[in-house]
């Protein structure tokens, strides 16, 4: 049975036998197996004899305590996660099995029944995305070790190909160490992926991105900000995956009731998606709300004016002029100019106002492709790279896998990996490059 399909297997510690079973009949219809110890004592042997993904442990126990037998299974075996119920006069007892055992949590007692199951849920949830990436890892290493074993026991007439493979593999192992970078550049990746369930003419995820990140620029928006920005921004979207391909290529002011109904879920539902993972959960805040309107019309919460964060405000303005130009607002696309005046005529109705201004403002002086509008960006083929250049947009492969991201500098070791794997695919990639800010360099002294 794989780990998905176990069934988790928690451990219950407590001397008093009541409590034990209090904790039994709360947990009864979960899908959990569950074991219980009278003590601290009993509950190493049955940790010894047994796999268990979670120890719920008492704090106050004869012999030995809670957070003395939290510490003893940190020590040895740490997959498993440690949590607490204590007395709420217990702080001292809290603070050391913080500090010695390592918990996930502590809970008073008395619990509320709600909150345990569902930190129950929430800590099991964190647990299984762990040991899957740590799977994924060692899956990775794995097939890197037997693909360098294949190709040193492959003849001579496929070391050519085999070459070819490798050359790939070091672009997909640089993408991976430039997704540790950031939670901002994973979620473009997975934002790239949602696109693929459009039509090209309908993925506006990447211009949604741009105009979000432009305007936090201009208007100096703080770092933190910027990145909850550019992630709400890549994963709008996230929940619509559920939906059957016709729903997602119709126009919003189409749908049917139960359809409009859908609809009006998806964003709750992005939010929800990400719960799990706590650097996203300022960017799912603003997913949730990039749907509610100036004048409290719109949805899931129905909020009115300041009351909506002013990032959701921000993403609103950049997802309705993007999706009104792929159609999937309106019946017809809207050219750029006439999505703008749409903007303009429901200010004060859909959209803050002033918010609304400043975002016209911005989309008037600058190009369709903000970039275009900057002189110090170069556009550039492979060949025309120079070591040192920063890239100035994220770099994509034809089937959507991201590349490179935005501010990397380049290698000659980087350009000869782009320009080798260019070879392999048979592609030719242009990239939006700028000099180091130091040399002063602009498009127009770049060597044509």
């Amino acid at each position: 049975m794989n780990e998905a399909q176990r069934r988790p297997t928690l451990l219950l510690v407590d001397d008093e036998e009541h409590i034990l079973s209090a904790l039994r009949r709360v947990l009864r219809g979960e899908p959990y197996d569950l074991l219980t110890a009278p003590g601290g004592t009993a509950a190493l042997e049955l940790l010894q004899e047994r796999e268990v993904d979670l120890v719920v442990s008492d704090a106050r126990m004869p012999g030995l305590d809670g957070p003395s037998l939290l510490a003893e299974v940190q020590q040895r075996w740490p997959g498993t996660l440690r949590i607490l119920l204590t007395g709420a006069s217990d702080l001292d007892t809290s603070v050391r099995a913080i500090n010695q055992g390592q918990i996930y949590r502590y809970l008073s007692k008395p619990w509320i029944d709600d909150e345990l199951r569902f930190t129950l849920r929430q800590a099991l949830a964190h647990q299984h995305a762990e040991r899957e990436h740590q799977r994924l890892t060692c899956l990775t290493r794995e097939q890197k070790q037997r693909l360098q074993e294949l190709n040193a026991s492959l003849e001579q007439r496929v070391r050519d190909r085999t070459a070819e493979l490798q050359q790939t593999a070091d672009m997909l192992d640089l993408a991976y160490e430039e997704l540790r970078r950031s939670y901002v550049t994973s979620t473009e990746v997975f934002s790239a992926l949602l696109n693929q369930r459009l039509p090209g003419d309908k993925q506006g995820n990447a211009q949604v991105i741009a105009l979000v990140r432009a305007f936090a620029v201009e208007h100096q928006l703080p770092e933190t900000d910027r990145r909850d920005l550019a992630m709400a921004a890549a994963l709008y979207n996230l929940g619509k995956l559920t939906w059957d391909d016709h729903l997602l290529n119709r126009p919003s002011d189409l749908l049917y009731r139960e359809e409009h109904e859908r609809y009006c879920r998806y964003p709750a539902l992005g939010e929800s998606l990400l719960m799990a993972l706590e650097p996203l959960h300022a960017a799912g805040r603003l997913i949730r709300h990039h749907q509610e309107r100036w004048n409290g019309t719109g949805f899931p919460d129905h909020l009115h004016g300041e009351e909506i964060p002013l990032g959701a405000r921000l993403l609103k303005l950049a997802v309705d002029f993007v999706e009104l130009q792929c159609g999937l607002i309106l019946q017809r696309p809207l050219p750029r100019e006439d999505a703008l005046q749409f903007l303009a005529r429901y200010a004060g109705r859909l959209y803050d106002p002033e918010l609304c201004q400043q975002f016209i403002d911005l989309c008037t002086r600058h190009a369709p492709d903000l970039l275009e509008a900057d002189p110090s960006i170069l556009a550039v083929d492979t060949r025309r790279l120079e070591p040192g250049m920063i890239l100035a947009r994220n770099l994509q492969a034809e089937s959507g896998l991201l590349l490179l991201d935005a501010g990397k500098q380049l290698s000659r070791t980087l350009i000869d990996k782009l320009i080798a794997f260019e070879d392999s695919e048979g592609a030719r990639y242009t990239l939006y490059v700028r000099y180091p800010q130091a040399t002063g360099t602009t498009a127009q002294d770049a060597p044509r």
